[in-house]
């Protein structure tokens, strides 16, 4: 089979993967949505590429029609995560959450734990002490509990930010680890919730 282009390899991966998480191959709309392409003739245009050298072939008239060739439906199978980019999260003061889906990316499920939901981009410096930076990806774990000393991501009167968790008998305090800033002593009538635990970043994406 002829070598592939770097966004070609891309696709293809996206493809596996959407099969391996959803059970069903992606639409041409989903495809541009996650690479970017203003036209669903573009993603349309790639798979031909991928068709033409034996990767894949397309089925005329449906939706979902891409079917894996050769070794693909078995890279199909291989532990891989596919995590949406949900917007930003502050390591500094709390900043509002974007809840709009921009991207997804393909990861290897074995670089975190536990098993993550979705990717939040890092704004601020105050967790630098953890090694996470501004600009990082988060990736997420989605849940509600956390024990003390933990990495979470948190909303705060409707706002996100991601600290480490302390619980004491009379309090809630969100830990900074940036001797820059405070803490963050939650209030009795706050509107607060532990939005999910950290399990790993993405750095450079």
């Amino acid at each position: 089979m002829t070598d592939l282009t770097d966004r070609q390899q891309a696709i293809l991966d996206f493809v596996a993967a959407q099969i391996e998480a959803q059970g069903l191959p992606p639409t041409l709309a989903e495809i541009a949505a996650a690479f970017g392409f203003n036209q669903t003739r573009g993603a349309h245009k790639h798979l031909l590429a991928l068709e033409a050298k034996g990767h894949l072939t397309l089925l005329p008239g449906k939706a979902r029609g891409i079917r894996l060739q050769g070794r693909n439906r078995i890279r199909s199978t291989k532990p891989a995560l596919l995590l949406p980019v949900l917007g930003r999260v502050a390591a500094g003061a709390p900043i509002g959450a974007d809840a709009d889906i921009g991207r997804h990316l393909l990861l290897d499920r074995a670089m975190f734990f536990p098993t993550p939901d979705y990717l939040l981009r890092v704004k601020g410096d105050s967790m630098i002490d953890d090694g996470i930076f501004d600009g990082d990806l988060i990736a997420v774990h989605r849940t509600n509990v956390a024990e003390n000393g933990q990495i979470v991501v948190a909303r705060i009167d409707g706002e996100i930010t991601v600290k480490r968790f302390k619980r004491s008998q009379d309090r809630i305090t969100l830990l900074p680890r940036n001797p820059d800033y405070a803490p963050i002593v939650v209030a009795p009538d706050a509107d607060f919730a532990i939005e999910g635990l950290y399990c790993g970043l993405v750095r450079s994406a």
